[in-house]
């Protein structure tokens, strides 16, 4: 293109074709964060351990909401068409990745075979929070242990140790508690038979009003 023709098309907008997308120069830059609006969406989501909802995607992505909504049922639907092992779903007020139902064996072999393996230090710790304080957020896990512990959550999902039981009222993150799996695991008929709390973990004296002062 000669200087000259280039400036006649200067100050327009320039669109370009990125995996079946048309991608404007706007759409490129630093406000968005991402190639296109799918590729921030699916980022986002993959990183995320709770489903986010359409308000937060579009805050982050710097997106009117109606157009992350559409872009959201795109892409779920572009995963049903080609036959992916997971899918993208609106529950619990938000939208979050899900394996599908016909991957369920291969999923269970995995638990199962994970079964075998001890559990980290790390592993033990949240889910020694998670049995003396549930229902118990993630947030407050990670604010009582001092570090993320979303890795770790995950794991002991995985292992069937822990799992999710609704809402918190305040906040709408996703509250966790321990299974009846945990219960078997320690030869417990219920969570009443549980040891006092400061006699095994190695944590202060005042480790309830640790704790309490944490979750208020």
């Amino acid at each position: 293109m000669s200087e000259e023709n280039f400036e006649d098309v200067a100050g327009t907008e320039v669109a370009e074709v990125i995996d079946g997308e048309s991608v404007t120069e706007e759409t490129k830059d630093d406000g968005l964060g991402a190639p296109t609006l799918h590729a921030a969406l699916e980022a986002l989501l993959l990183v995320t351990e709770e489903p986010m909802t359409t308000s937060a995607l579009a805050t982050l992505t710097r997106t009117p909401e109606d157009e992350v909504v559409t872009a959201l049922h795109d892409l779920s639907q572009e995963y049903a068409a080609s036959g992916r092992g997971f899918d993208l779903r609106e529950r619990g007020g938000g939208w979050r990745f899900w394996t599908r139902d016909n991957c369920a064996p291969v999923v269970e072999r995995f638990v199962l075979e994970g079964q075998h393996a001890r559990l980290s230090q790390a592993a033990l710790e949240t889910l020694a929070v998670v049995a003396y304080r549930q229902p118990v957020t993630r947030a407050r896990i990670s604010a009582i242990r001092g570090v993320n512990v979303d890795g770790v959550v995950r794991t002991l999902v995985t292992r069937g140790l822990i799992e999710e039981t609704g809402h918190d009222h305040e906040t709408g993150a996703l509250l966790l508690r321990t299974t009846t799996y945990f219960l078997e695991r320690l030869g417990l008929k219920s969570l009443d038979e549980l040891p006092p709390i400061a006699q095994h973990l190695p944590m202060p004296d005042d480790v309830e009003e640790v704790l309490d002062l944490t979750t208020a």
